[in-house]
Order: structure tokens, then C-alpha cells, then sequence
């Protein structure tokens, strides 16, 4: 199974839920490829924001090789699961979409919950991974039956 996670810039949520499930998955023995993008370019061949880096760091995992890269239109051939952490996200990602059968694959990580984006705020990153991980965990339940 493939999956990408999908952000605004790709240096905050993103890399967290790519980290986040690709330990996951790992840890169930699944082999499912993990990816994350953003609907923006501005970040393009950078890698993740200092403080995601930390805080996953701070949980056990490592997202300090992940590199930032723009949302692209081949993604939806790529990808069996898009996820997106917000409803702007959302309508951005689904317009890009070529069908109504790749439109279906995006969805919001958190169903109908948006994830915040954390990068005016550092004390938000903690909370930010939290909702990330357990939108993963949930995901994990689901995808595996």
C-alpha cells in the first residue's frame, strides 16, 4: 500500500504523519510506502522543519532525511491513500484531481477534524504530533482489515 500525507508547505504536519505512519506500519510488519508532500512549493528540496524534526526525535522517530517536495498531479496515480491535514488542503488536492475516482482518494487525516498547522506556534508541535499520531493509529486500524 502507498500513502501520502499532505500539508501546505511539507516541513511541519506532513513529515510528522509520514514519520508517524511509516513507524506504524512498521511496527505491524506491513510493507507499506509512506510519503508526504506539499500543495506549496516553497520548500522544495529542503528538509522538515527544526522543530517537527525535534519532536519526533523526542518520540523515537527520525524525519531529519525527509525531503520537502511539492504535491504533484502523478501523485494520484502513485498513491492508493492521499491525506491531507486540512480543509484547504482538501479542496486544493482534490482540484488538481484528473477523475472522480482520484478525487475519492483524499481525505482529511483526522476524518472530519482538521490538524492545525503549528508553525507560528512552538508550543503547538507537541500537541500537533499527538493529533497526528493517533489520526495514524485510527488509520492503521482501518487500512490493515
Amino acid at each position: 500500500m502507498k500513502i501520502l500525507m499532505v500539508c501546505l508547505g511539507n516541513i511541519c504536519r506532513s513529515p510528522l504523519a509520514e514519520g508517524i505512519m511509516q513507524q506504524l506500519a512498521d511496527k505491524q510488519g506491513f510493507n507499506w510506502q509512506v510519503d508526504s508532500a506539499g500543495t506549496g512549493g516553497w520548500h522544495v528540496g529542503e528538509g522538515p522543519d527544526r522543530r517537527s524534526v525535534r519532536v519526533a526525535r523526542e518520540h523515537g522517530i527520525d524525519i531529519s532525511k525527509q525531503v520537502c517536495r511539492q504535491f504533484s498531479k502523478s501523485d494520484f496515480e502513485l498513491f492508493d491513500h492521499i491525506f491531507v491535514m486540512d480543509k484547504y488542503n482538501l479542496s486544493d488536492v482534490q482540484a488538481m484531481a484528473p477523475h472522480a475516482l482520484a478525487a475519492a482518494k483524499v481525505k482529511l487525516l483526522l476524518g472530519t477534524k482538521e490538524v492545525p498547522d503549528p508553525y507560528f506556534a512552538n508550543e503547538m508541535f507537541e500537541p500537533v504530533f499527538k493529533l497526528i499520531e493517533d489520526g495514524c493509529e485510527e488509520l492503521i486500524r482501518v487500512l490493515a482489515k
